[in-house]
């Protein structure tokens, strides 16, 4: 019943600071402000693309205050949309589940979701014109040793089906994975991975986190001006550009740091790049 990937939640302990790193490398746009009292949270938005990124900072005692205290800033939770948030609700009080409702959005805990690690926020699929260097946000990756009970677990709550699924390993940066496509021929989704080679940075992150959320995904045609923002900006990045390709043109991906974004590592790839990796090589462009 999910149709995108349409935001992300950052639990920080200074939204204003968190969202510099987003305005100056992305051109992020300002989105207004709010509450989220079942959070104990103030919230600063951003749109970037056609999504928003959500900066959680504490108000008061609550949830967002221990989950920063225990962590630092970090992916606080997944955002996904739907089209008919009402039928999602109900599927969800069918199976026991009741998610904090607020502000016209799902907010499900780990209790909710059944799964530890995943935090989800559900709303309403509407449509936004492209704001800043990137167009969509397409991918929220959570880390576990334990896929398939996980994406069983979320087929039946959230009435995803495999049959869009793409199987994904990676020998380059060791590991093993699911590409949970929400949709046929769309690349929104949950990559769900298993870590297997030790002394990657995924690797180092899941033996200190365990099963959590890693990171989002975006698709963007201005890799070279975000590379060289980053570049001037001393923000921290990696790139992954074929060795022959000339580096004044688009790597295929691009990885900012968690420190360059407040707390959470984006990855970016160059237009078609995602279908790579996620069932249909033959859609990716050439570089010309």
């Amino acid at each position: 019943m999910l149709s995108k990937i349409d935001r992300v939640q950052i639990a920080v302990p200074d939204a204003e600071a968190a969202a510099k790193g987003w305005i100056d490398l992305l051109d992020a746009e300002p989105d207004g402000h709010d509450r989220v009292a079942g959070l104990g949270a103030s919230r600063l938005r951003l749109r970037v693309g056609t999504g928003i990124v959500e900066f959680l900072e504490p108000h008061g005692t609550g949830v967002i205050a221990d989950a920063v205290s225990a962590r630092g800033a970090h992916l606080f939770a997944a955002g996904a949309s739907t089209h008919d948030l009402a039928g999602l609700a109900a599927r969800l009080q069918s199976k026991g589940v009741s998610p904090h409702a607020e502000s016209g959005q799902l907010f499900m805990n780990e209790k909710d979701t059944g799964i530890d690690g995943l935090r989800l926020v559900l709303s309403q699929a509407e449509t936004r014109p492209r704001v800043g260097l990137i167009d969509f946000l397409y991918e929220a990756t959570i880390l576990s040793a334990n896929r398939d009970g996980l994406m069983d677990h979320l087929n039946d709550m959230l009435g995803l089906d495999p049959k869009n699924y793409s199987e994904i390993t990676s020998d380059q940066f060791g590991y093993t994975g699911t590409l949970t496509l929400f949709e046929r021929d769309k690349l929104d989704r949950l990559e769900v991975i298993t870590p297997t080679r030790e002394g990657t940075t995924m690797e180092r992150y899941f033996s200190k986190f365990g099963q959590s959320l890693y990171m989002a995904f975006a698709e963007t045609p201005d890799m070279r001006a975000i590379e060289d923002r980053a570049m001037a900006l001393g923000a921290g990045f990696t790139v992954d550009r074929p060795a022959d390709r000339d580096p004044r043109k688009n790597a295929d991906q691009i990885w900012l740091h968690p420190r360059a974004l407040g707390g959470m590592m984006l990855g970016l790839s160059r237009p078609s790049m995602a279908w790579f990796w996620s069932g249909h090589p033959e859609r990716v462009e050439v570089v010309a």
